[in-house]
């Protein structure tokens, strides 16, 4: 969390260098400038491309400024509802310990705080209320915790064994979570006679099994009592004083849980190789016994069943574990001659085809002839690191989602100062011009930067989509001539309808894009040919379907499948094949954006997409769409509030050297803060003969709009802009000037807007990056 909050690089730059801005802009404009005054040729074309080039880059430079301190912002506000949210009681305190914030998770348990007017409250009343006295804890974990940034500490206290874990995370404040850990399951030990003890950090014996009491005499209450020689030694025969008098029993340790630890009192054996005998093979953990090398010397019967092998004795840990990032031996070593820290690490089980983790413990066994042995003892942790990768996999698609979507919306303002700039440029030119096709090919490929863009919008959700009301199987017989261009000879593809499929309400062209993605995949994956099968059908669900970490709720469907009988995708790699930039292609077939967009638009248009693979035989991709009651909403929606779809991207904007079109009358206040987009839509529109008033905000505008003798015909205003936003100064605006049209502008997707859009009359939404034409003719139809 500190470096998410730290300055950039790109931020300290521009704070400590403020007049490189300057440079650029005064230098950018300068060439702009030159370039209108000299004759037009070659050498003014060069200096207009100096300047937007140079522009450009500050744009661009200042756009990087800004997503820095907004993703500072996005993880602040995921953090505070992340810790909102948690089950686990969280408190936010002060350097000294005094109570800032609660979550509901800890008002719950630990009570609500008093009014302010009571006086601070600090953490160590707060848990003392319902846990017991944590001073001296609390404070040895701050200390700890300001030295290497956080620090946790199980503790065992009458309301059942905690973990207490604090964090600093902006050297101001201290966050603390309280978590409840499980009680111990009675051990198997109780059951087979074994004698079993818990005994806590201090010494306190904490409960005892019936073997215990029975060898012992009695509820025995420290461990001065059972032992004649303190401290017990693990491992090694011991004098315990029993009912009948002092008897050697071989003391057997089992790791530290929450401050606790249990001690079993075992029957005296082979002292060299205790852990052989029945006791050891019926201890209730799996447990292995290994040479200071790492061979393994013994394991007992749970140990044997949670490695799934009848038989490790002389194979190695390293032959059976593996992703401790450095080598086992090496930490074996330091365990078996006392150095490095004593703590549990996380190792993945060598299994083909399955992923099982576990978590080791050491313990060191001295033994006589000068060398020492281990044990290791072993704790199934594969449910816990599998919530733990699904927890972060959530946040870094979120997290990557927000980022795509922040990139985007700037990529697309930068998109439309360029394209439409060139759309500005075409209409002076024709096509005998020497400058004619230069300009064509930045006009093209700035709409393949918007497609781009496009996909990342998909991705993160944020596209502006076109929900039409379709029959799926009118969409695929049209999409049918396409796909088999995309496929190649060896493969056929076959559809397959119910032929009483109902319809479903989505963006005809998103959906072709999921689909075209889906076909594309499965043909490279047979490579040798094969078939595809395109497969419809109606599915009710009677009751939640849950696969997949989703729930699918209860409802009527319309199932899609694209199965293939291909190469299939590998178990490990299943899940992971809908992130962004996953790809198992080589460098230059693919950049891994097709799943992931393909998954963007499904959920975008509140359906879901399941995968199923086998190596070697296949792959079936099922996508389910909520079926649609054609009585539900008009078959035709209102005219004028929504904007025309753009073109695509090969033939967006005007056609190069057409005419600027017949003149128009009517008063446009133009509202955007990014001023290369404001210079392009106003010239735009005062080329169609509309008079235009600029504002670089929404403040700029009210006061504008303060003079009443000025008539406004349409307010174009961008929707996120700095302190107040399009929507705000519009309905504001509106009080006084109630028939004034509007037409909002994004970046972003029109869902942006939420619901403000629906509460402002007479207006339509116009997405990013827009062509001259799209602009003027949407302006045009508000108008008339």
């Amino acid at each position: 969390m500190q470096t998410a909050f730290s300055d950039g690089p790109l931020t300290r730059l521009t704070r400590q260098h403020p007049l490189w801005a300057h440079g650029v802009l005064a230098a950018g404009a300068a060439l702009l400038a030159a370039g209108l005054v000299l004759p037009q040729g070659r050498v003014a074309l060069a200096a207009m491309a100096g300047g937007v080039t140079l522009l450009f880059l500050l744009v661009a430079a200042f756009t990087l400024l800004r997503n820095e301190a907004r993703r500072a912002r996005l993880i602040r506000d995921a953090v505070a509802d992340f810790v909102a949210r948690d089950a686990v009681p969280c408190v936010i305190t002060d350097r000294l310990g005094q109570v800032e914030r609660m979550n509901a998770a800890a008002r719950r348990t630990l009570g609500v705080l008093p009014d302010p007017g009571a006086g601070p409250v600090g953490i160590g009343s707060l848990l003392s209320q319902r846990i017991g006295d944590m001073g001296p804890l609390l404070l040895r974990l701050q200390s700890r915790a300001e030295e290497s940034g956080r620090a946790e500490e199980d503790v065992v206290t009458p309301a059942g064994p905690l973990r207490i874990a604090v964090h600093v995370p902006d050297g101001a404040r201290l966050f603390w979570r309280i978590e409840r850990l499980p009680r111990p399951e009675a051990p198997k030990a109780a059951e087979e006679g074994l004698p079993m003890m818990t005994v806590g950090r201090s010494g306190t014996i904490l409960s005892m099994n019936e073997a215990a009491r029975h060898l012992l005499g009695g509820r025995v209450r420290t461990l001065e009592a059972v032992f004649a020689t303190m401290p017990p030694r693990p491992g090694e025969p011991n004098e315990v004083v029993t009912a009948d008098g002092p008897r050697t029993r071989l003391v057997a340790e089992i790791g530290q849980r929450a401050g606790r630890r249990e001690l079993y009192l075992l029957p005296p054996g082979d002292r060299a190789t205790p852990e052989t005998g029945d006791g050891f093979d019926t201890l209730p953990v799996p447990m292995l016994k290994l040479s200071a090398g790492g061979e393994v010397i013994a394991a007992n019967a749970d140990a044997r069943e949670l490695l799934a092998d009848p038989q490790q004795e002389g194979r190695t840990l390293e032959d059976l574990m593996e992703g401790l990032g450095r080598p086992i031996t090496d930490w074996l070593r330091e365990a078996a001659e006392g150095r490095g820290p004593h703590k549990s690490e996380f190792l993945r089980l060598r299994r083909p085809k399955t992923e099982t983790f576990v978590q080791v413990t050491l313990r060191r066994i001295p033994r006589d002839e000068g060398g020492a042995s281990l044990i290791a003892v072993l704790t199934d942790a594969t449910e816990l690191k599998t919530l733990e990768a699904q927890f972060a996999q959530s946040q870094k698609m979120q997290a990557i989602g927000q980022l795509a979507g922040g990139v985007a919306h700037d990529f697309n303002n930068l998109l439309t100062a360029i394209s439409g700039h060139c759309d500005l440029l075409l209409l002076r030119h024709d096509q005998s011009d020497g400058d004619y096709s230069d300009l064509v090919q930045i006009h093209q490929n700035a709409n393949r930067a918007a497609a781009l863009v496009g996909q990342l919008l998909a991705f993160s959700r944020k596209q502006t989509l076109q929900p039409e009301v379709i029959d799926l199987r009118d969409t695929l017989a049209d999409l049918t001539h396409l796909l088999n261009r995309l496929v190649s000879e060896k493969v056929d593809l076959v559809l397959g309808h119910d032929p009483l499929l109902a319809p479903v309400r989505a963006d005809p062209r998103q959906l072709e894009q999921v689909l075209m993605n889906l076909v594309v995949n499965a043909r490279d994956a047979m490579p040798e040919g094969g078939e595809i099968r395109i497969e419809t059908e109606n599915l009710a669900l009677s009751s939640p379907l849950r696969r997949d970490r989703a729930e699918v709720p209860p409802g009527d469907y319309v199932c899609i499948r694209v199965v293939d009988e291909g190469s299939g995708i590998p178990p490990d790699q299943l899940g992971k094949i809908f992130e962004p930039f996953f790809t198992t292609k080589r460098t230059g077939e693919g950049t891994g954006l097709g799943l992931s967009t393909a998954y963007g638009i499904v959920k975008q248009t509140g359906g879901y997409i399941f995968a199923d693979s086998r190596e070697g035989e296949g792959t079936c991709f099922t996508l389910l769409f909520p079926a649609h009651d054609r009585q539900a909403i008009p078959e035709t929606e209102p005219r004028g509030q929504e904007a025309p779809r753009p073109a695509p991207p090969e033939t967006a904007g005007p056609a190069p050297g057409a005419p600027a079109g017949r003149d128009s009358e009517g008063v446009v206040l133009l509202v955007e803060d990014e001023a290369p987009v404001r210079a392009f839509a106003s010239r735009a529109l005062r080329m169609r003969g509309y008079t235009v008033l600029e504002a670089d905000c929404a403040e700029a505008a009210l006061r504008a709009l303060e003079d009443e003798s000025l008539d406004v015909d349409v307010f174009v205003t961008d929707v996120i802009m700095p302190d107040m936003d399009g929507p705000s100064w519009v309905r504001r605006a509106l009080k006084d000037r109630p028939d004034t049209r509007v037409v909002f502008v994004s970046g972003y997707a029109e869902n942006a807007l939420g619901e403000d859009r629906a509460a402002i009359p007479n207006s339509v939404f116009l997405p990013k990056p827009f062509s001259l034409t799209d602009l003027t003719e949407l302006v045009g139809r508000q108008l008339h």
